[in-house]
């Protein structure tokens, strides 16, 4: 409960009227201080009336007294400046490294915050507090939203900023991985990143002039040439197997287990080998493609860069050596929509970061208006509750809300949740 009492005493959630230390002194809090996340005192640069005397320094919060010496504050250097102990607790005295007796105030969660504190956390539902979603105002959902949505921007960013660490800072490295990973579509979204880092790009660019050779790569490196069931070796496959026998010794490549590619209960136009045959056409272009999506504004002509044609072959196929009804199969709407939020908004918002180009950025927000919001559980989740979103920023907002709040149970963190505890 002690991550409570914090939110107690950060959003001040008490009666100021009655608060006291242990021996009677009357505390007046004129500013909580900054909540602290990392090592130290709990809140940084408090100012409290203790008594006649004003203070300024840090607040550490504990459940019980007794934990401040179980944590080692007692002989910490570090909490010499606490200029007051708040517990719920107050089983001992306590003191700092240098002798210093600190004043304590005993501060109690108020019932109704507890209530609604252990209401939301023992609902084992996708949104906790989907009922109650409709009481808050409107103005102060778009205000979370939008906030929401830099949030989990800048979640990609960084984990673009590993990627970028891992490949030198090489940004078309970077973008092949991020682009090859959403080709996955969900179900298959490791396995194609694992692909992906299984093909040096520069292989790839290496042979791009030649499509049977890009596709052998591709192909071969998912382990999907070596299977053994007859009815797959037709010509096409033995001619990748052939180019792919050549291009593995001469680049000493070692292939993934097919079996990390799912097909079960996914759509004959999402399987695995019609996304490598689309990710390898597209990808034969990427030396041009990375520069193309940094200049290119409109929407429309960012969508075509990202719509790939198959050879005869793969139109009368979905796998290796059955043959299927002719059908084009070219990147959808929907798909195409999922690259361009997933890939082309994230590196481009992460590209204008740090090459300090805010226009690139504010390019990145612009798109994600331009493109409709996702149908998905979490979305539709979210409608139920009458939040209804716009365009995908809002629902890539919604989706960072049950991912990093509803899900792990953040509730004090989230500002809906803090209109409700607080009432």
């Amino acid at each position: 409960m002690e991550t409570l009492l914090h939110y107690v005493w950060k959003y001040r959630l008490y009666n100021p009227e009655t608060l006291t230390t242990l021996t009677g002194t009357p505390v007046f809090i004129i500013d909580p201080g900054t909540h602290n996340t990392n090592a130290g005192p709990d809140f940084f640069n408090a100012k409290i009336r203790i008594g006649h005397e004003t203070w300024a320094g840090n607040v550490e919060i504990h459940s019980c007294a007794s934990d401040w010496e179980k944590h080692g504050h007692h002989t910490d250097k570090a909490y010499n400046s606490v200029i007051l102990h708040v517990v719920e607790h107050p089983d001992t005295e306590i003191c700092t490294e240098n002798g210093y007796v600190v004043p304590q105030l005993v501060l109690q969660v108020p019932e109704k915050v507890k209530e609604n504190y252990e209401y939301l956390l023992s609902r084992n539902t996708l949104i906790p507090c989907l009922i109650q979603i409709k009481d808050i105002p409107k103005l102060y959902l778009t205000d979370w939203i939008n906030a929401l949505l830099v949030e989990r921007l800048e979640r990609k960013t960084n984990d673009l900023y590993k990627l970028l660490k891992d490949y030198k800072d090489n940004w078309g490295e970077v973008f092949y991985i991020t682009l090859s990973r959403n080709f996955g579509f969900g179900i298959n979204n490791d396995a194609f990143e694992r692909l992906a880092r299984n093909i040096p790009l520069k292989h790839i660019l290496k042979h791009k002039d030649s499509m049977m050779q890009v596709e052998a790569l591709f192909f071969g490196q998912a382990g999907l040439l070596n299977e053994e069931n007859a009815a797959n070796q037709d010509d096409y496959f033995l001619s990748l197997k052939k180019e792919y026998d050549f291009l593995r010794k001469k680049f000493m490549l070692k292939p993934l287990e097919s079996h990390i590619f799912k097909n079960l209960r996914i759509r004959p136009n999402n399987f695995p080998h019609i996304k490598i045959a689309q990710l390898a056409a597209l990808i034969r272009t990427q030396d041009i493609l990375f520069s193309q999506m940094l200049e290119i504004n409109d929407i429309s002509a960012l969508r075509n860069l990202f719509i790939s044609e198959l050879n005869d072959y793969w139109q009368t196929h979905y796998l290796f050596g059955k043959t299927s009804s002719k059908k084009k199969k070219i990147i959808g709407l929907s798909a195409q929509n999922v690259i361009l939020i997933n890939t082309v908004v994230p590196i481009l918002f992460a590209y204008g970061k740090i090459k300090d180009q805010p226009h690139i950025c504010e390019k990145a927000m612009k798109l994600l208006e331009q493109i409709k919001p996702e149908n998905n559980y979490i979305v539709n989740e979210f409608v139920k509750s009458g939040i209804t979103p716009c365009h995908a920023g809002d629902s890539q907002a919604l989706i960072q809300l049950q991912k990093e709040y509803c899900e792990k149970k953040k509730c004090i963190f989230c500002r809906i949740g803090h209109k409700l505890l607080s009432k």
